[in-house]
């Protein structure tokens, strides 16, 4: 039986406080990329009870994705968009979602990332992440932008930090591996990368600034 929203609202009030999780339920977040870095922090502020996601990405769940991403096997094929909306709504069926089944640009990144006060650029692509980072630093200043960086391999856990670069720009990541270059991405790392990414966004609306 699933949980009424009440009941809901009041396991994360005792878990979290009453006025931490209004300021957690008050927010809408955006994740760019819904891969393994973006599927995870979705999932994690999701079950955190942020009040809105706005899920974007252009792609299909492959049977590669499933060894680090949050989809299921049964999902292989269907759009990210609507598939982790559905895994969503099952852990957390009281969260506000948006998505946007497109490949985010320079040209529609203001109308896509309108309603967010927080951004997660959750991109493999190299040139994505700069187009992002540049279009948000630039043209949203009111908005935090929390990024990654270097997640790939068997390096040490350890070695995931987060980073603030700007006064509402965070990095998180190693800063160096690449995924096109030695053993590629690995599930448990890249997961700790994201959850570096949800943590932060929940730092910061904790009014926890610093990294």
């Amino acid at each position: 039986m699933v949980p009424t929203k009440e009941e809901m609202e009041e396991a994360l009030n005792q878990r979290h406080g009453a006025r931490l999780q209004e300021a957690f339920s008050s927010t809408s977040v955006a994740v760019c990329g819904l891969g393994g870095l973006g599927s995870n922090i979705a999932t994690a502020l999701a079950r955190a009870g942020i009040g809105k996601l706005t899920l974007i990405d252009f792609d299909r769940v492959d049977i590669s994705n499933l060894h680090r991403q949050q989809y299921k096997a049964s999902q292989t094929g269907r759009y990210k968009t609507e598939a982790l909306a559905a895994n969503i709504a099952e852990i957390a069926p009281y969260t506000e979602l948006e998505i946007h089944t497109v490949s985010i640009t320079r040209e529609n990144a203001a109308e896509l990332l309108r309603g967010a006060h927080i951004i997660c650029e959750a991109f493999d692509d190299a040139g994505c992440k700069a187009m992002l980072a540049n279009t948000v630093l630039e043209t949203m200043p009111d908005k935090y932008l929390v990024a990654a960086s270097g997640m790939a391999g068997l390096g040490s856990a350890n070695q995931i930090q987060t980073r603030r670069i700007t006064e509402r720009f965070y990095l998180c990541g190693d800063g160096v591996s690449d995924a096109d270059t030695g053993m590629g991405l690995v599930s448990s790392r890249v997961m700790l990368c994201a959850a570096h990414q949800a943590h932060m966004v929940l730092r910061i609306l904790a009014g926890e600034l610093q990294a």
